[in-house]
């Protein structure tokens, strides 16, 4: 483990993808897009409308060299150069900083687009919880938004807040859905809507001899609650599903689905490629509507 590695544990990982049922590119309409994030970025590479290759990194204070980055391990053991790419949308936070973009398109379109592609055309309610925001957003059978609410409190209820608890509490990022779990009773929520005062919030806890498991058992609920009243705000409507890396963490899922009474969809794609990935199928709709 390198020393980077070993002081970040506690940060989700960076990975990338190819797709061994795709050989060759060469002669297809290559198409991608690119969502650089506040805290991660990713680049999704399709072949004539199907996932070839992806990779998600951690934005850096460089969003033109985290796009390119992303990007060129997407590309890493391909053949393939960003010249060879006939089309790249940007979106995200940094989307005007993606140098190599022939059009940007706002992350709302982008990850309805994708959502659609991922859980198919029945969906209607997305929850995507991003790095420093969440977005609810209803869209129809095509993928295309219909009207969507942001959160409008700070990082309480993003992956950044996550990724402050895990730091506080010195757990990798990937265990805290199944160690909320691991409790006698549910608590309390944490009443804070800010990062730095849930922290604060969540040391006196920890001094008055609350478990890890209980404070990460207390915060996932209250990011939980959050959520579904922003969901609720905006209207819910089936089939529902959620995106974003928070959707890998099943103490938050799993609490959403209760407070809602309703199962998120399930998919095999990553969720967190949503985003670039609506990015490369309206990059795919460009080049075919010219």
């Amino acid at each position: 483990m390198s020393e980077r590695e070993a002081r970040e544990y506690w940060r989700w990982k960076e990975y990338s993808w190819k797709n061994p049922e795709i050989p060759d590119w060469h002669g297809g309409l290559v198409t991608a897009g690119v969502d650089v994030g506040s805290t991660s970025s990713q680049a999704v590479i399709m072949i004539d409308g199907q996932l070839y290759a992806f990779a998600s990194i951690r934005t850096g204070v460089d969003s033109s060299g985290s796009a390119l980055d992303a990007m060129n391990w997407a590309m890493a053991g391909t053949g393939l150069t960003i010249q060879a790419i006939n089309f790249t949308v940007g979106t995200g936070y940094g989307r005007v900083n993606v140098p190599f973009a022939d059009k940007t398109v706002t992350e709302i379109t982008c990850h309805a687009r994708g959502a659609n592609f991922i859980y198919g055309p029945t969906l209607r309610t997305l929850l995507d919880m991003g790095g420093q925001d969440c977005k609810a957003i209803h869209c129809d059978d095509k993928g295309k938004v219909t009207s969507f609410l942001m959160n409008d409190k700070c990082a309480a209820g993003t992956g950044r807040g996550m990724e402050a608890f895990a730091e506080l509490l010195a757990v990798p990022i990937e265990k805290i859905g199944e160690m909320s779990f691991a409790i006698e009773e549910e608590p309390q929520p944490v009443s804070s809507t800010c990062v730095v005062f849930a922290k604060t919030e969540a040391m006196g806890l920890l001094r008055a001899g609350w478990s890890k498991e209980k404070v990460l058992a207390a915060y996932c609920a209250a990011m939980a609650i959050r959520v579904v009243r922003l969901l609720e705000r905006n209207g819910m409507e089936a089939d529902f599903a959620i995106t974003g890396g928070i959707a890998k963490n099943s103490g938050v899922v799993r609490r959403i689905e209760k407070l809602l009474g309703m199962e998120a969809l399930k998919s095999k794609i990553d969720t967190q490629i949503a985003g670039a990935l609506g990015g490369a199928l309206i990059a795919k709709a460009l080049v075919e509507k010219k």
